[in-house]
């Protein structure tokens, strides 16, 4: 179990139109996040610019997304053969199922998913999902710049957010039978750049530390969590901390989530700034291309990226 006297930090976002840096609030929201996944791998974020009823709208549209007939979920041809539909329900996910759709910001994407699972479309899921992904990825972005402005690697931002497409795994939770608390989805890093997760209760998720003790993610229904990738932790030689995460389930619900992950593009090499390394900071990561790094992972591990 987590443990009950350490969290994750939260940060707050008043208004995340302000990216400017030269204000007080932007360089004190800079520092929060600098040190949050630097230290700990991750934090959870409030901010207003997603409204309430949009989010309620996006659990809304996930839930009604798994009671889609499962041969409606295979129509579905991800470009990328880890995604798409993920059944779960084995040993590394017990109490899991997912389904990741990838480039969901690519004009007509989402559209053209619903019409797949729906046989007129869905026009109120498409639009909420649109929506809320598109401010969702918007906050992606502030929190790369952010980590960068910190590094004082300023030159390679525009770069940096170029060299990413998203995907989005639309997530579901089943309740233990048992009644007891149980493992939903095993321990496990994320392989990505960056990762957001929304829920629209407090899910069982937990994030170890440094010192590996299992502390929990969120304390809010209305907190998003984000988490280093180890694609981000390798970039930055090492300056961020990708850290373990899990989900444990209790009670007597079906619990809905959704995730954005910021994902190298195809033949994308992640390669460390020259500026991040010296003597006290040796380069710790070869350059690699994240299309190999996902197969290699998925071989050393034994674990499925699906499951990611």
């Amino acid at each position: 179990m987590g443990s009950e006297t350490i969290k994750l930090p939260m940060i707050n976002f008043p208004d995340l139109e302000q990216e400017t840096s030269s204000i007080p609030t932007w360089e004190s929201l800079k520092n929060q996040v600098f040190f949050a996944l630097q230290e700990f791998g991750g934090f959870e974020a409030t901010f207003d610019q997603i409204p309430r009823n949009l989010r309620s709208s996006v659990i809304e549209g996930t839930s009604e997304f798994f009671k889609v007939p499962f041969r409606n979920k295979l129509r579905y041809k991800p470009r990328n053969p880890y995604h798409g539909y993920n059944f779960g329900h084995n040993s590394f996910a017990p109490l899991y199922e997912s389904f990741g759709i990838d480039d969901p910001l690519v004009s007509g994407c989402i559209d053209s998913f619903a019409n797949l699972m729906w046989s007129q479309g869905n026009a109120g899921f498409s639009e909420s999902i649109q929506s809320f992904l598109a401010k969702l990825s918007g906050f992606d972005q502030i929190v790369r710049k952010m980590v960068l402005e910190s590094l004082g690697l300023q030159k390679y931002i525009d770069e940096h957010i170029d060299s990413t497409d998203y995907l989005v795994k639309l997530q579901k939770y089943d309740p233990p039978e048992s009644g007891e608390t149980e493992l939903a989805l095993s321990s496990h890093t994320d392989t990505n750049i960056l990762t957001i997760l929304y829920q629209d209760e407090v899910v069982g998720m937990e994030v170890m530390t440094k010192d590996g003790q299992w502390i929990p993610a969120q304390s809010s229904r209305d907190s998003f969590v984000v988490i280093t990738g180890a694609c981000f932790q390798a970039w930055t030689n090492g300056r961020l901390h990708s850290p373990e995460h899990r989900v444990m389930m209790t009670g007597n619900a079906t619990l809905y989530s959704l995730s954005l992950f910021s994902v190298p593009k195809e033949g994308y090499m992640i390669k460390t700034p020259e500026e991040m390394v010296d003597e006290e900071h040796p380069l710790l990561f070869k350059p690699f291309e994240y299309g190999k790094y996902v197969q290699f992972y998925n071989s050393l591990q034994g674990a499925d990226p699906r499951y990611l």
